[in-house]
């Protein structure tokens, strides 16, 4: 086996790797949930690898993506539903029949894409999966009968808790501005000192969770992305502590003989380097 710049061979090498007979034992024990979470991993190193604008560790870590969507179509065809192939005609399809002011006729793309258009294609998709999950003898709804179901349950959580917003938020459930979530916020809290007064583990977890649920609605309020603000908040916090493990280095000290006050002066003095 030989590298290549072609598909087909990562599909011969996954195929190999999965083979009863001569396969990587690894490999071969491995399942669509126990693949998972490999699966989100690299997606998270390809977003790494774009935010810090390492090219050559994009182009591997795309590799490694990709690796993923092989793997879980190989399972697939091995289970009889579906190959790689299908993966491709099925993504091939989606875009063209979403962008017809690209793809489609001299009408179709003179036109451009007309008003309503998107909802209209996107209703036509989901009455397919619909019937096509009938036939499987499945719900007609993916992952569920509520309104709110479809918000895939393997997002990060502030994410899913922005995408739970937004979907409740088109059909009137919302707050009307962001100033009244401050006092949501605030009564949250409120609720979290009682539980914390009240000692009860269960009680501060749920509350804890009701004022990140609520500072992302204001986040989504102010037009902010809580996981990609939070983001901005973890490399601050990691470059001021590098500031404050560099500075003790020049001082011959560690971080472990440091004391807290120390420590603190120094943080502070990053905070003013911004």
């Amino acid at each position: 086996m030989t590298p290549s710049r072609d598909i087909s061979r990562l599909i011969e090498i996954m195929a190999a790797l999965r083979a009863p007979v001569g396969g990587c034992p690894w490999d071969v024990e491995q399942t669509f949930s126990t693949i998972a979470p490999y699966t989100i991993e690299e997606a998270y190193e390809v977003a790494d690898a774009i935010q810090r604008g390492d090219f050559d560790n994009l182009r591997e870590e795309l590799g490694d993506l990709l690796l993923q969507v092989v793997y879980h179509a190989r399972m697939a065809e091995e289970e009889g539903e579906f190959a790689f192939p299908d993966v491709v005609e099925a993504i091939t399809t989606k875009m063209i029949r979403r962008h017809p002011h690209v793809f489609g006729d001299d009408r179709a793309r003179s036109a451009g894409m007309a008003k309503g258009m998107w909802e209209k294609i996107k209703a036509e998709e989901k009455a397919e999966m619909r019937a096509a999950r009938l036939a499987r003898g499945l719900h007609p709804e993916n992952g569920g009968k509520g309104f709110l179901d479809s918000v895939p349950l393997a997002l990060p959580a502030l994410t899913r808790a922005l995408k739970l917003q937004e979907k409740a938020a088109r059909v009137g459930f919302d707050w009307g501005e962001a100033a009244p979530i401050l006092d949501k916020i605030a009564e949250e809290i409120d609720e979290l000192r009682e539980a914390l007064a009240k000692g009860e583990t269960v009680p501060i977890k749920d509350e804890f969770g009701d004022v990140l649920f609520a500072l992302v609605n204001l986040g989504r309020h102010l037009g902010i992305d809580s996981e990609a603000a939070l983001a901005g908040t973890n490399d601050k916090f990691r470059n001021r502590f590098h500031y404050i493990e560099q500075t003790l280095d020049e001082q011959g000290k560690s971080l472990e003989a440091a004391t807290l006050d120390e420590m603190e002066e120094i943080w502070q003095r990053a905070k003013g380097k911004r």
